[in-house]
């Protein structure tokens, strides 16, 4: 009879427990909750090094306002970042416009920003001391980061060849392999974009001109998965304009050469889309 009585004492105790315990988790403060962590790609248009020097403050920082983690990564080049893309490895992405058109819908991307009050060009470098023009690189190499690169690639190609301007393609991986080569003689010519020609080493700067700039497009994305719940996608895009103000965050805008984000949707790359780019 005494053991029975414990026994059900017992299960009283126990069916209580869960609640108790769910009880004492929502008490909890903020900062002890677990944040959902998130994987934040960067296209790889400049070093590895220099990525995480210009973007892992800032999203520590965009992270703490929004209530998440979100984690810096990269590639070893553009290529292998358009895969990891494509395969949705990604919670959040910086991309360049055509990327961001390629994974729009498959595996499922949604614009949250762009960079303020800026649009992208793409530019053609030489040797600060060339006296040639556009004119003048018939039938020489000239270096690109990747084909998929929008501005510093496609877009530099394009209206090369519109002017019937025949020349020969040397692809090295990222906008900075691009710069160094020019620099050191190896290609008559190399296509960036201004925001990573003026983020360049002043060293590596100053030996270099810039030739020829493009017609400007909507600039990269920043994008969030479709994978992603939308009470986080909409925490990260709610807090840009936080962001924008914070003093620890102009640092980094500092470094990006960018003013800061401003909030961005889908159709806003619509210019890029009716281009009409297949490759």
């Amino acid at each position: 009879m005494v053991s029975n009585i414990y026994r059900h004492k017992m299960c009283r105790v126990l069916s209580v427990f869960p609640i108790v315990i769910c009880l004492l988790v929502l008490m909890l403060p903020p900062k002890l909750m677990a944040k959902p962590q998130l994987i934040f790609g960067v296209v790889p248009q400049q070093s590895a090094a220099k990525l995480a020097e210009q973007w892992q403050p800032l999203l520590d920082r965009w992270g703490e306002l929004a209530g998440v983690e979100l984690k810096f990564a990269t590639a070893r080049d553009i290529p292998t970042f358009e895969k990891r893309l494509a395969a949705g490895e990604y919670d959040v992405a910086y991309m360049n416009p055509y990327h961001f058109t390629l994974v729009n819908q498959t595996p499922g991307y949604t614009a949250i920003a762009h960079a303020k009050d800026k649009k992208i060009t793409g530019i053609l470098v030489t040797k600060a001391d060339w006296k040639g023009d556009l004119q003048d690189l018939q039938q020489q190499t000239i270096a690109f980061p990747a084909p998929r690169a929008f501005a510093a690639s496609i877009i530099n190609q394009s209206e090369l060849t519109q002017k019937g301007i025949v020349f020969d393609t040397k692809y090295v991986g990222s906008h900075d392999s691009v710069y160094l080569g020019v620099a050191k003689g190896l290609y008559q010519a190399g296509g960036g974009v201004s925001r990573t020609f003026h983020s360049l080493d002043e060293s590596v700067r100053n030996q270099l001109k810039i030739l020829y700039k493009t017609a400007p497009y909507t600039p990269h994305a920043i994008a969030v998965s479709h994978s992603v719940v939308t009470e986080t996608r909409e925490a990260l895009q709610n807090s840009i304009e936080t962001l924008n103000r914070d003093a620890k965050a102009q640092g980094s805008f500092h470094l990006l050469n960018i003013k800061g984000f401003q909030h961005a949707e889908d159709k806003d790359w619509n210019d890029v889309v009716q281009l009409g780019i297949s490759l």
